[in-house]
């Protein structure tokens, strides 16, 4: 690929998912669009680009951007801000939400849909707890691809034993041949989006738990810290915000603050965070 071409096409990622396309990746353009150009009867990359130059087909953009986007997903991915929203933000989120007995979390960038089915899964073994209460789930990924995986819930079983208890493997999922299906009861609990980061989340609502985990990091400066402020927006002065482990807001935002002692985990600026000490 030339490097023309080569910028051509990193330069539609970034505008249309925020995606930074380095050199050093270019070798991902070829094993990626590779079948896309297939499915749109073109030759190769060069032709590919030449048709986006002239006609800049919806359709062939829509599937490019599909195509390069990451989807790797995994259940309670990183065990620790699961036991931490467990244990330390949920309590006293449920304090502080008495009153109302309402929840709104949001699992951006969710991809194949592991990320909200855990947090539902949670949620259910504390259903005692939660009795009474309104709790929602939002999950968004920019892909329409990944949305209708995520709401179908079946997973194969190589999906199923990256990160998912056995425990809750056989009380929440049912064979179905070679595959496993999420029960109807964990799919229920979770609202499937197609929405990109890149645009203004305000008719999503606001959200007392944000996960934004593992998305950032493919973004440049300016673009995390527009989509950091654009989330900050949505969240009330407790809320808690989630990033991934090689992650940080330092450098790029001032609309966040670290919790000290909670890696991963971020307050609003001058905000009170709902969090019970760690014992």
């Amino acid at each position: 690929m030339n490097v023309q071409d080569f910028e051509f096409l990193a330069a539609l990622l970034k505008q249309r998912s925020g995606l930074i396309l380095t050199k050093d990746k270019a070798y991902l353009l070829e094993t990626r669009l590779m079948p896309v150009a297939r499915k749109w009867n073109l030759k190769g990359l060069e032709e590919l680009v030449d048709d986006l130059r002239t006609r800049r087909d919806d359709g062939l953009t829509a599937d490019i951007t599909e195509a390069m986007t990451t989807n790797e997903s995994l259940f309670f991915r990183d065990t620790k801000p699961y036991d931490q929203f467990r244990n330390q933000v949920l309590p006293r989120l449920m304090q502080n939400r008495a009153g109302e007995r309402k929840l709104r979390i949001w699992s951006a960038a969710c991809s194949s849909g592991q990320e909200p089915y855990s947090i539902a899964m949670l949620l259910l073994e504390d259903l005692a707890k939660l009795s009474g209460w309104r709790v929602e789930i939002v999950a968004t990924d920019i892909s329409r691809e990944m949305i209708t995986k995520a709401q179908a819930g079946l997973y194969t079983q190589f999906e199923v034993q990256r990160g998912l208890p056995i425990a809750l493997l056989v009380k929440y999922f049912t064979q179905d041949g070679d595959k496993w299906q999420i029960d109807e009861k964990i799919k229920e609990m979770v609202s499937f989006k197609e929405f990109n980061l890149l645009d203004d989340p305000a008719a999503l609502g606001q959200f007392d738990v944000v996960f934004c985990r593992n998305v950032l990091i493919y973004f440049d400066q300016a673009t995390k810290a527009d989509v950091l402020a654009k989330v900050a927006a949505q969240m009330p002065p407790d809320g808690i915000l989630y990033l991934g482990g090689a992650e940080t807001v330092l450098g790029v935002t001032d609309r966040f603050q670290p919790i000290e002692g909670f890696r991963g985990m971020y307050k609003l600026a001058g905000g009170e965070p709902a969090l019970v000490a760690a014992g």
